[in-house]
């Protein structure tokens, strides 16, 4: 017998430590989604789950009823369950009673016994569901009617904790973006009027004062207000607003008061769509639970064997304690799900929106890094360089011209040529008249003269010839990947104005935190050769691809994943999509208010770089959390094992032991985000 029990422990030691090496093979660990060997099979179902992003989304409006009836069934069996334990601890005193307490064990155990029935029968497969029933089986056998009311209690009160948890996670998710004021003052005909909030409309004039949440997506038609955007773009820093400036639901204003005239409100608001998109997240949960259930349904065989091996040595007893306690990882069915909830939570309160709750674990299989170039190592608008004049004009009244004539104008262009203009204090003059031609220049009319601000190609449609000393700088800028605006007055070509990138600022730093953590790194961009190459020297990024259009972009991420890399794709979401697509991780840079058509799996809401690292450290602590949960879990079931065999542990201290496990592997999982709201 003690050789028996020896060979039985080291199986279960065995078992428990198959489990947890499995769990650290990079690319087959039970918390990935990509779990095939084989390079053919990995690339369709990274395909397969880009294109589940849009089934799930549908799925919304049935969930909500689902669940309703799952937590209805749930308090049901459990209030059977307890009240059937009570009943079987009576019953020592009062033995009648044992016959009411069998009848509600068996009430709350047929869904075990049900689920067992189709495995075997319809699925012809051996599973945990099997493994269940098998030990229900056991208990009314052995007539351990305390053991299995408790069991049952465990069983059910586990489900319940799992839907609460969900459930608070799943609130706390969508009201990060849902505070709202129950009522607004709306300005109407020159008085402030106090309404609903469901009665408030685009077109309304809102007042907010200090110390209100702005309950409406807006801009500012009067005041000046300091705003905590924090819980919409992860900025630490308040931002200062003034006439012109956007403003969005579910921001606080600090200080001042400002109008906001109503461009989206209820649903249609930014923080109701990153609500949306997170409610969606969520849901992704079931997927990591699936995958636990499969890894342990895979041990099920060998559970049952080592059952069948103790029955004649130890006794029908020790038996089904044993078939209880080597159910190794399957408390993680509730916690996995539960931890994934948590980390997208914390994610969110620090401006990183995860769309899909897989790239928390698809983030951990990134070797490979691609940027794109423009609006995301680069800002989005440019600085002014060297200005050249033409025709004995000034710089300064060049750039008054462009000034002018862009006032109006909100491009990157126009806001890089007003800024300089700002600087160095020129007075613009008012225009009479202007004209627009999309994507080329405009034309104004202003101080008696006719002035066209725009391109070399706007230039030649308007008719206005182009000297050969211009002629070199356009191709000197061309060359050097900068952007020449030329202004002419009168059909007269004066001058024309570089327009350089200008590298983010947080870039170097990141680059240097991602080279350091073994990244291959590739910049992909539209740009020329010699600018491109700059750029890369510039940030220490050793692979560069120029002259890409948009759609080859695809083709070269599809390419390095032929060479057996794992591709996360950054950029700014405009000419990226079907690049975004193709990656095995997509990250944008929009900023929060483009979530909504966004098509990233993860979107930085500031609309910066600075919180990429953080996104690759939030994966990287979740990977850990989950092996830390897997790790607490797995001790007490192995106590359970060896105390079966060597101290004759029965059924009661069986259950008691797994369901320690189970409750400090939970705590486990919320601890960081108890971390947070302790900070």
């Amino acid at each position: 017998m003690f050789f028996t029990g020896v060979f039985i422990a080291g199986t279960a030691l065995a078992i428990g430590v198959k489990v947890y090496f499995d769990t650290k093979k990079k690319k087959e660990t039970p918390w990935t989604f990509v779990a095939d060997k084989r390079a053919t099979q990995k690339k369709q179902r990274l395909e397969n789950s880009k294109d589940q992003v849009d089934r799930d989304s549908n799925l919304g409006k049935s969930d909500k009823a689902d669940i309703d009836q799952t937590e209805k069934r749930v308090n049901k069996n459990l209030t059977v369950s307890l009240a059937s334990l009570g009943l079987a601890i009576s019953s020592v005193i009062f033995p009648p009673l044992r016959l009411l307490s069998w009848l509600g064990f068996l009430y709350a155990s047929a869904r075990f016994f049900k689920d067992g029935y189709k495995s075997i029968v319809k699925k012809r497969k051996i599973n945990m569901a099997v493994v269940d029933t098998v030990m229900f089986i056991g208990i009314i056998v052995t007539g351990s009617l305390i053991a299995g009311t408790l069991m049952c209690s465990f069983l059910w009160l586990a489900q319940k904790v799992l839907l609460k948890t969900e459930d608070r996670s799943r609130k706390s998710l969508v009201n990060v973006f849902g505070k709202q004021p129950r009522s607004v003052w709306v300005l109407q005909d020159g008085v402030e009027v106090d309404l609903p909030f469901e009665q408030l409309r685009a077109g309304d004039t809102l007042i907010v004062n200090a110390g209100e949440v702005v309950p409406a997506d807006g801009t500012i038609t009067s005041g000046t207000a300091s705003i905590d955007q924090h819980m919409l773009t992860g900025e630490s820093q308040p931002a200062e607003k003034t006439l012109g400036a956007p403003v969005f639901a579910a921001t606080i204003v600090l200080s001042g008061q400002i109008h906001i005239q109503v461009e989206k409100a209820g649903t249609e608001s930014v923080a109701a769509q990153i609500g949306e998109v997170l409610l969606h997240t969520a849901d992704f949960k079931t997927v990591t639970q699936a995958r636990w259930v499969e890894l342990v349904d895979k041990m099920a065989p060998v559970t049952l064997s080592v059952g069948m091996l103790a029955l004649p040595v130890l006794g029908t007893t020790h038996a089904v304690s044993l078939l209880y306690s080597f159910n190794y990882g399957y408390s993680m069915r509730v916690i996995a799900p539960a931890t994934m909830l948590n980390f997208i939570n914390l994610a969110s309160k620090t401006g990183i929106l995860i769309k899909d709750g897989r790239s928390l674990e698809l983030l951990n299989q990134v070797d490979t890094v691609v940027f794109d170039k423009t609006g995301t190592l680069t800002l989005e608008q440019p600085v002014v360089g060297k200005i050249h004049t033409c025709n004995n004009y000034s710089s300064e009244t060049l750039l008054t011209y462009a000034a002018a004539a862009e006032y109006r104008q909100t491009h990157p262009v126009a806001r890089a040529i007003l800024q300089t203009a700002d600087e160095r204090d020129l007075k613009l003059p008012d225009i009479d008249t202007a004209h627009y031609e999309v994507g080329y220049g405009i034309k104004v009319r202003l101080t008696k003269k006719t002035i066209h601000v725009g391109s070399p190609r706007f230039m030649e449609m308007s008719g206005i010839a182009i000297p050969a000393k211009m002629d070199i700088v356009r191709q000197h800028c061309h060359d050097n990947g900068y952007s020449l605006v030329m202004v002419a007055a009168d059909e007269q070509l004066e001058g024309a104005i570089e327009l350089h990138a200008v590298i983010r600022p947080e870039a170097k730093q990141m680059i240097r935190t991602l080279r350091q953590c073994k990244m291959s790194l590739y910049i992909i961009s539209g740009d020329h050769e010699k600018p491109t190459k700059q750029l890369a020297q510039a940030l220490g990024i050793p692979h560069y691809f120029a002259e890409t259009l948009p759609e080859k972009k695809a083709e070269i991420v599809a390419q390095l994943q032929k060479e057996g890399k794992f591709v996360c794709f950054i950029g700014d979401g405009i000419n990226d999509s079907i690049a975004l697509k193709k990656a095995n991780v997509s990250i944008s840079m929009r900023g929060a208010t483009t979530i909504a058509t966004d098509t990233a799996q993860i979107v930085l809401m500031d609309g910066s770089l600075k919180q990429l690292v953080q996104s690759f450290d939030v994966a990287k602590n979740y990977k850990n959390n989950v092996k830390q949960s897997f790790l607490i879990t797995l001790i007490p079931s192995a106590t359970a094992v060896g105390g079966i065999l060597f101290l004759h542990f029965g059924i009661v201290a069986s259950v008691i032991l797994y369901y320690t496990g189970l409750a400090a592997g939970m705590s486990n999982a919320i601890l960081p985000m108890l971390k947070k709201r302790k900070k």
